[in-house]
């Protein structure tokens, strides 16, 4: 059975974050989406919140499961018995970043391989934080974010007082 995980921050998912999930899910018999932790942000939403948003946008594919974990992204895949670290990418930046990432996670545990994933190009554009900034603005986040979490992320944007509208 091939497992894979797609790590990531998810603050909040994304349209081009579901469309990787959606291409991944058609490869491996198992995908494992992960909220982890990355202490060089400040999430908006709890990881409680995310691994759901993840979960309802998911739903429709039986072969993806909404998850969270505090560990190292090697630990977690070895609890999983994953061998494959899916990664999106939208740009050069995000690849010199990502492709440093996957050097350690090798040299942690050799026997896991990262799989690079372009993002279509329809979605390259697309980050949480500029979801984020137009969610204060006001802006229609039907092309941006899964139908199923609009609701979510606006209420969570002007409960918090972030909205400038």
């Amino acid at each position: 059975m091939s497992i894979a995980v797609y790590p990531g921050s998810f603050d909040p998912v994304t349209l081009g974050h579901l469309n990787i999930i959606r291409r991944a899910a058609s490869i491996f018999d198992e995908l494992y989406v992960c909220v982890m932790v990355n202490s060089d942000k400040k999430p908006l939403f709890t990881r409680e919140e995310r691994e759901d948003f993840i979960r309802r946008a998911t739903e429709r594919f039986p072969n993806v499961h909404a998850q969270s974990s505090d560990k190292l992204l090697v630990e977690y895949m070895e609890q999983r018995k994953a061998k494959v670290i899916i990664k999106g990418l939208r740009a050069v930046s995000d690849f010199d970043k990502e492709f440093q990432v996957a050097l350690i996670n090798k040299n942690l545990k050799p026997d896991i391989e990262t799989l690079f994933m372009p993002s279509s190009e329809k979605y390259t554009y697309i980050s949480s934080s500029a979801v984020k900034e137009m969610t204060r603005y006001g802006a229609d986040l039907r092309t941006f974010v899964p139908h199923e979490i609009i609701e979510d992320v606006m209420r969570k944007v002007e409960r918090e007082g972030l909205k400038f509208r």
